[in-house]
């Protein structure tokens, strides 16, 4: 799925520092393990991790953040000794958004050597690669893709929630909390991410104590003037709107209902993510009180997203987003696979990911977006949502 400077085209990059995400997965040392990490360190093979998102254009928010956050695991890991003694390589590939472009980022990985993929970031993207890499049986584990077919193949797994399970989690959250009565929804008919939320929102708002009082669409050529759709949210009586969408187009939707007199509460997803800091000319205080649903806080007291987040500042000057968390937890979550699998970067990416894949299954992971993370055989992760509000230009936990 987020801001906007220009960055090199790829970044190929190794080395070391940060706190790392612990895995309870099998991942034992013995005497084997240790005979395998000194072969390892010996023979000089690396596993080769390719990644792919927009670290241009009008997405690059979120690529570059799941390119840096990836870049601080896969340093960490090799600082600590690597995966079963052998190091990491990293390489990321701009693809700007853009379905042909990230086949094309797919193409020149394979031909640097990658043998597993961790991405692509979103969805339209990552549903067009997946396509490949399913062809190729590689491994691939997409932090941030939310639409359902961008892991509908049997070698694809994500960090975050799926677009049905962020609409059926986001009625839910809102009904459980009694936080609305009457809701608007504002969605991009156009776009998968949105439309997917959209339907899982309102089939799930049936079960809740809450009534949808009107759902307005737009699609991707006509996304600048929402004065229609906030005015038929209005005059629906709406004490909410919930935004499945974008940050760029949200901003726009909060700068023109302010505009035309209309406060509602504001409610929204991941997308929605990156709206601190990543529009130009943007009234950043009429945020406030804006909700999301999102795995991931910066101002959690934990010791794990402390240490990240410090790191993080320290490293690139700014507080990672939920894409960066989804990204860090990605590289630990191959780690644990690796681990649980027994695989070797002297085997074939077809033997890899078979061998990953019976793994995914197996495994249990702690980190940054969740306790006790474990994967279903179709891709999916098992978590606990959890939502944070923005107050005085912060996220913070609700």
């Amino acid at each position: 799925m987020k801001k906007i400077a220009a960055l090199g085209m790829s970044a190929v990059m190794v080395a070391g520092m940060m706190a790392g995400c612990g895995s309870s997965s099998d991942s034992s040392s013995s005497t084997a393990d240790s005979a395998q990490s000194t072969e390892a360190a010996a023979d000089g093979a690396t596993f080769k991790i390719g990644g792919i998102g927009p670290i241009t254009g009008g997405a690059a928010i979120y690529g570059q953040a799941v390119m840096n956050a990836a870049q601080m695991a896969v340093d960490k890991i090799n600082a600590d000794g690597g995966i079963n003694g052998y190091q990491v390589e990293f390489r990321f590939e701009d693809d700007e958004h853009d379905a042909e472009k990230s086949v094309n980022a797919y193409n020149t990985l394979k031909d640097w050597g990658m043998q597993m993929l961790m991405g692509t970031v979103t969805s339209t993207p990552c549903t067009a690669v997946v396509a490949k890499t399913a062809e190729d049986n590689m491994f691939q584990l997409t932090p941030s893709g939310s639409a359902v077919e961008s892991i509908a193949q049997p070698n694809a797994f994500r960090v975050c929630f799926s677009d049905p399970n962020q609409g059926l989690a986001s009625a839910q959250y809102i009904g459980e909390n009694g936080l609305a009565e009457k809701i608007a929804v504002i969605y991009d008919s156009s776009d998968v991410y949105s439309s997917g939320i959209y339907e899982k929102f309102v089939k799930e708002a049936e079960n809740q104590p809450f009534e949808v009082v009107a759902a307005e669409a737009f699609t991707a050529d006509n996304k600048t003037d929402f004065s229609v759709q906030l005015q038929k949210a209005k005059d629906a009586g709406a004490d909410m709107v919930f935004l499945p969408i974008y940050y760029q187009e949200s901003a726009l939707i909060l700068t023109q209902a302010a505009a035309m007199g209309y406060a509602p509460k504001w409610f929204s997803c991941d997308g929605m993510d990156g709206i601190l800091g990543g529009v130009d000319n943007f009234d950043v205080s009429l945020t406030e009180g804006v909700m999301l649903l999102t795995p991931f806080a910066a101002d959690a007291t934990d010791d794990l997203t402390q240490s990240f987040v410090t790191k993080y500042k320290e490293k690139y000057g700014e507080t990672p987003n939920q894409f960066a968390a989804d990204s860090y937890d990605a590289i630990y979550v191959i780690k644990a696979a690796i681990e649980k699998s027994g695989v070797t970067p002297d085997m074939s990416v077809s033997d890899i990911c078979d061998g990953m894949k019976a793994a995914m299954t197996e495994i249990t992971v702690d980190g940054l977006t969740g306790n006790g993370m474990t994967w279903t055989a179709d891709g999916e992760a098992n978590k606990a949502p959890k939502a944070v509000v923005i107050e005085n230009g912060a996220y913070k936990a609700m």
